[in-house]
């Protein structure tokens, strides 16, 4: 009996030796010796097909830490829409998903309703030009004035002069009357002529500030026509330049800020109708993240938290957002709340958006509302694995980066995401991620033999 059981012994052996027959690997990725009972040999080889990630134990605040579900969304001042001021035809000159620059020519109007302006603005500028010529006549006018004026004004003192010195000789005997009567007479013409240019001076001078008035008129008119052209298609001209608009037989639409063009709600060539949103740019790196708060939670939650946006899944393998990428923030509370799902809007604005932030994204706010208080050991739930009623990890050998120990996990606080280890594990310590289950189910009831992975992943109970 004895020697029948040795031989069944020897040929079991032979038979697992065949089954697990070595692969030719780098000495420090393979080498095993005899290994503890509780530890598990992972080379790289092994990590790699098994997809192993670690996670490195953290000090964090379980106990004040708040999660929150939510969303990443664009900032009401990242989106642009773009119009059309009057109707016409519309040809694109963008495509959807391109990059446009401030300046760039995004799409182009042509429109009749274009030409009725310019003929309104050429008719404006007739008007101011003839009210120009107009007062540029005044000058000589006035002075023609002045003159005739003068000169009537120098007849009638003369006559005047001629007057009394007749009346003087008549006084002492001499002169002729009739001399004296034709004086007077023509002393008076000449003095209803000077009123008469009195009066014309009157009316000139009414005449030219009514002149003024409508040039002033006019080219108040012509300048506000002209800021609403430019303002209508939406360029910058100098208060000097007049003839801008005479060459202008399209309206070019250009970008007023840098970004993406987010849709385009025309085809190439269609016929628009006044104010129809043509296209939307919006700028990808201006996003908020709003998250739904517990109205329960409303007494400890406020304004000004420090928060951190983590990635939706704990991981750190495959295609996955990996763990360590969070966004900071702070936090802001919304004005209003759902009273149906008893929630309260939060709302946080990254310091910096990275890569995987876009909007529609899910992710988890973590909120800390209590930074004072303590801090403890914790590594990722999602590291911990149930085996039967025991809860085990799996920490990576300090000393041999190539195996990993199997811990019974001694366990406190959680807060949905991260979980407090009381005792086993210390401060720079790593512990197995992505591919725990792997490793629990290959140690599960085996425990007291230990073992190793393969290559290709199989695991072999013992050493080599």
């Amino acid at each position: 009996m004895k020697i029948l059981l040795t031989i069944f012994t020897i040929l079991l052996l032979l038979s697992c030796s065949e089954s697990s027959a070595p692969v030719e690997q780098t000495p420090d990725d393979s080498s095993h010796t005899s290994t503890p009972t509780n530890r598990v040999a992972i080379p790289a080889a092994v990590r790699s097909n098994l997809g192993i990630t670690f996670a490195t134990v953290e000090r964090r605040q379980l106990q004040d830490t708040l999660r929150a579900p939510g969303k990443f969304e664009y900032l009401p001042s990242a989106k642009r829409e773009y119009q059309t001021m009057l109707s016409g035809q519309i040809d694109l000159l963008v495509d959807q998903f391109e990059k446009v620059e401030t300046g760039q020519a995004l799409f182009r109007v042509t429109s009749p309703k274009w030409r009725d302006i310019q003929q309104n603005i050429a008719e404006l500028l007739s008007n101011v030009q003839q009210l120009d010529a107009k007062m540029e006549m005044y000058n000589p006018l006035f002075l023609a004035h002045e003159q005739h004026e003068y000169s009537v004004k120098v007849n009638v003192e003369m006559w005047e002069k001629r007057i009394q010195k007749l009346e003087t000789l008549r006084k002492a005997g001499g002169g002729s009357s009739k001399e004296l009567t034709a004086a007077r007479a023509a002393y008076s013409a000449a003095r209803a002529e000077y009123a008469d240019l009195r009066e014309k001076d009157a009316q000139l001078e009414a005449t030219y500030t009514e002149t003024l008035a409508a040039l002033r008129a006019a080219r108040s008119k012509f300048d506000i026509a002209l800021d609403s052209a430019s303002a209508m298609l939406d360029i910058h001209v100098s208060k000097d330049d007049h003839d801008w608009w005479r060459n202008i037989t399209s309206i070019v639409i250009t970008a007023a800020q840098a970004g993406v063009v987010e849709k385009l709600n025309i085809t190439d060539g269609a016929w628009a109708d006044e104010k129809t949103n043509v296209l939307t740019v919006v700028q990808p790196d201006k996003l908020r993240f709003h998250a739904s708060g517990l109205q329960s939670d409303i007494g400890v939650l406020r304004d000004g938290l420090q928060v951190n946006i983590v990635p939706p899944t704990p991981t750190s393998a495959g295609n996955a957002v990996n763990l360590q990428k969070t966004m900071h923030g702070t936090l802001q509370l919304g004005l209003t709340g759902d009273s149906n799902d008893r929630t309260i809007d939060l709302y946080v604005t990254p310091e910096n958006v990275l890569s995987w932030a876009r909007p529609g994204v899910t992710a988890q706010l973590e909120i800390i509302t209590d930074s004072t208080s303590g801090s403890e050991l914790a590594i990722p739930l999602s590291a911990v694995q149930q085996d039967g009623l025991t809860q085990i990890i799996f920490r990576r050998n300090p000393n041999n980066p190539n195996e990993a120990i199997r811990l019974e996990a001694d366990l406190g606080l959680d807060d949905g995401r991260w979980v407090a280890v009381l005792s086993g594990l210390k401060d720079g310590d790593e512990v197995v991620l992505d591919g725990g289950f792997q490793l629990m189910l290959a140690t599960s009831g085996s425990i007291q033999k230990g073992g190793h992975f393969h290559s290709d992943g199989t695991f072999h109970e013992g050493g080599d």
